[in-house]
């Protein structure tokens, strides 16, 4: 086997290596997953013919000594997960129907998974991602305090929080969604699929509704949400055009909206909000956009360099309910080519170019170099933002090849 071919491993917990040979039931499921919460690793993938593999800091490590797992070992674990395989098994059905199922998992000591199975090469798969069991800080997750601060008090607008899957989104809005509840008297309801984070009413009433429990679909639940005197709503994804335009309207009509996107910087978040409807209709959505868009922060989830977990970048633009007038006008009259330049001048409102935060993180020795690089949307921008960092002359050119130079 080549080197491109050479896999990382992890050795697991003892008991875990005892148990490498079994079949893949209940108790060997349960040894993985918390094999997942001791390590600190963010995702467990279980796939016949590969062992169990763990996500540890944004990379794959195989479990070593860890037989392969066959079509019998995946079943096993799909049917602890989500029941028998029978007619009445609503996740089932789901399976069948659309070759995946989401639901949540826990252990004994607390720990919670959010976990998709699907259907590959005609054989049941599993992908659980560990929510993190602690509810971070403003501070802890790098977003500026006092700014943010302000955007939750806000009595109407859209918040989005958009990037790849798996860059923190939901722990971010879990951290937004627990400074509402401390610091104001309001009435939230949570739309998820599944739930992740569970919160407890503190100083606000707080309700939480799972998609396929408690309501058929997050559209349906946003427009039923009007008539429950919700003050916050946090839907989990916008994923349809049905769902985006309950949003809008949710918070043009008086509420405070979270939600999220998977888009890459916030100009394109606007693109993707307005371009998703059809032509007949952009016009009107632009508009009330322009109006309710109170900020996106668009994140990124980016290795230490000391190998010591992952730290955030964001790219943060704040809309016209925010305090941006520039920004809601830019949305009217079709210019986000023109936001980026808008956003770099408005530091004042707490807003940031996601190059702005990966030069920052570069500079205090945070991440590498090449990471930041890889990530940056305008690779140009960062180098500038790097003005007095050395920087190798085949970056140079290759940011001028990559941003159009």
């Amino acid at each position: 086997m080549g080197d491109d071919y050479i896999r990382r491993t992890m050795k697991a917990p003892a008991e875990l290596q005892a148990a490498a040979g079994r079949t893949l039931d209940g108790d060997v499921l349960q040894m993985l997953m918390q094999a997942c919460a001791q390590l600190d690793a963010s995702d467990l993938h279980i796939t016949t013919g590969e062992p169990p593999i763990f996500r540890l800091h944004g990379r794959l490590y195989r479990v070593e000594g860890y037989k392969e797992l066959t079509r019998e070992d995946a079943l096993s674990a799909v049917t602890y997960l989500i029941g028998e395989d029978e007619p009445t098994n609503r996740y089932w059905q789901q399976f069948h129907e659309t070759g995946g199922a989401d639901i949540a998992a826990s252990l004994d000591d607390g720990s919670r998974f959010r976990v998709s199975v699907f259907q590959q090469k005609g054989d049941p798969a599993i992908a659980l991602r560990l929510i993190p069991s602690e509810i971070l800080t403003f501070e802890q997750l790098g977003l500026p305090v006092r700014e943010v601060q302000e955007m939750l008090h806000k009595p109407r607008g859209i918040i989005l929080l958009t990037g790849p899957t798996g860059c923190g989104k939901t722990t971010t809005i879990a951290s937004m969604i627990d400074y509402i509840n401390r610091e104001r008297d309001t009435h939230i309801i949570t739309i998820e699929d599944p739930i992740e984070y569970y919160h407890e009413g503190k100083r606000s009433i707080l309700n939480q509704r799972e998609v396929g429990v408690d309501v058929s679909s997050f559209a349906e639940s946003v427009r039923r949400n009007m008539r429950s005197d919700p003050d916050v709503m946090l839907v989990g994804e916008m994923r349809d055009l049905e769902t985006m335009r309950a949003c809008l309207q949710a918070a043009e009509t008086g509420h405070l909206v979270l939600s999220t996107l998977h888009t890459v910087s916030a100009p394109k978040t606007v693109d993707r909000l307005v371009t998703a409807f059809p032509s007949a209709e952009q016009e009107e959505i632009r508009a009330m956009t322009s109006t309710s868009l109170l900020a996106v922060f668009s994140e990124e989830l980016i290795p230490r360099k000391d190998g010591k977990g992952r730290i955030a970048a964001y790219e943060i633009m704040v809309g016209e309910p925010g305090g941006s007038p520039a920004i809601g006008n830019l949305i009217r009259e079709r210019k986000t080519s023109q936001m980026r330049s808008t956003i770099q001048s408005s530091k004042h409102l707490g807003m940031q170019l996601l190059e702005n935060a990966l030069a920052r993180l570069v500079k205090d020795d945070l991440i590498s170099f090449e990471e930041a690089y890889n990530r940056a949307n305008q690779k140009t921008d960062l180098l500038n933002f790097l003005d007095d960092y050395p920087i190798p002359e085949e970056y140079r050119r290759a940011a001028e090849v990559a941003d159009g130079g």
